[in-house]
């Protein structure tokens, strides 16, 4: 593993241990050229997913992408960094799992939505607002009335 601070390759694993949720191993690392300390993560993975964006394009899935939405929309929310971390890797778990390599970003989009409102409304609304592009107060009342249940009440009278 190359060092971050001086480049050197040869670095000496510390100490190993598994996440909490055991989906990874932790390696502190100590860099035998600069003698700075830094830490490392393996995780396992299945295989090379690759995302269809809605455009056609094909992107290298990134776990780091997929973490950092859900941390901005769970920002200042009740939930731990560790439960965080247990969705990203659920949702990781079953795009691989699911056999295929190329998944779409609308497939990924409804993975993290659906994860998120089993866990935090605010959150999920969030989300909601950027997956779906929301572009007026309008779109948020149709979806907060389905997320609800409730009629909403429009500016059309009834048929």
């Amino acid at each position: 593993m190359r060092c971050p601070f001086c480049g050197e390759v040869d670095s000496q694993v510390k100490d190993s241990r598994p996440t909490d949720d055991g989906s990874a191993i932790r390696r502190r690392r100590f860099c035998t050229a600069c003698g700075q300390r830094f830490t490392t993560v393996e995780r396992v993975q299945l295989r090379e997913l690759v995302v269809l964006k809605a455009d056609g394009r094909r992107v290298a899935f990134d776990r780091d992408k997929l973490a950092r939405s859900i941390r901005v929309a769970l920002n200042k929310r009740p939930v731990d960094a560790e439960r965080q971390e247990r969705i990203v890797n659920g949702i990781v778990r079953k795009l691989e799992a699911s056999g295929e390599t190329e998944i779409t970003s609308g497939a990924i989009g409804e993975e993290v939505m659906a994860a998120l409102k089993e866990i935090d409304a605010v959150a999920y609304v969030r989300f909601a607002s950027v997956y779906r592009d929301f572009r007026e107060a309008r779109d948020f009342h149709e979806f907060l009335g389905r997320l609800d249940g409730t009629p909403l009440a429009t500016d059309e009278p009834p048929p």
